[in-house]
């Protein structure tokens, strides 16, 4: 039906019962690249609120599917103390990621550095990353900012977001060729992706 918002809302209502949804992530990445297309960068403004699901809820464990084999998630029998704790943990990193990302609509990257920093030591979540890559290409910390896109492609191998970002670090290290590499990875999953057919342009003239 094309309602972009109330897709991403339940895209990110998904993954907060269940973040290991690779269809949900995928959904999230379409989503944001669509609403960016439709609002412009202020389009999470327009966003209807997410809901909060209850830590009850929310799968902390694996229950063995024929997909999954051997998931590196806790066995169902981790003791419950633990299950609230990791929840605990995620619900924290969640919060500072959000700080991070208010920081960052004030223009204080110093700050959402820290933010982002202190979120990761909780989770490692690939948006973490690509977000703290953002602050670091602005603060001209070009090496740190190609480590990040390198963590979150770790976690998400085809993440556009890790792959532009490194691409603009690497071509400010000088590395070309590189950059170039993650352009073309990039392209290949968004071939109209007009930031990185401009980039790639610009990496042909170095």
């Amino acid at each position: 039906l094309e309602r972009y918002p109330l897709a991403y809302v339940d895209y990110k209502t998904a993954l907060q019962v269940d973040c290991s949804v690779q269809a949900a992530h995928d959904g999230v990445n379409r989503m944001t690249k669509a609403l960016l297309e439709k609002d412009g960068v202020n389009w999470r403004q327009k966003l209807p609120p997410i809901p909060t699901v209850p830590v009850s809820a929310q799968t902390r464990w694996s229950i063995p599917s024929a997909q999954a084999p051997g998931a590196n998630t806790p066995p169902a029998t981790a003791p419950q103390g633990e299950r609230d704790k990791t929840a605990a943990g995620m619900e924290r990193a969640k919060m500072l990621k959000e700080e991070g990302n208010e920081f960052v609509k004030k223009g204080n990257h110093k700050k959402a550095v820290e933010k982002y920093s202190e979120s990761l030591k909780l989770n490692k979540e690939c948006a973490t990353y690509t977000n703290r890559a953002l602050c670091y290409l602005t603060l001209k910390q070009y090496k740190e900012a190609a480590q990040d896109c390198t963590e979150a492609l770790k976690l998400d191998p085809k993440n556009v977001k890790a792959l532009y970002r490194r691409a603009q670090a690497l071509k400010e290290l000088k590395d070309y060729k590189s950059s170039i590499a993650d352009i073309k990875s990039l392209l290949k999953t968004e071939p109209k992706n007009t930031a990185a057919l401009r980039l790639l342009q610009e990496l042909n003239r170095a």
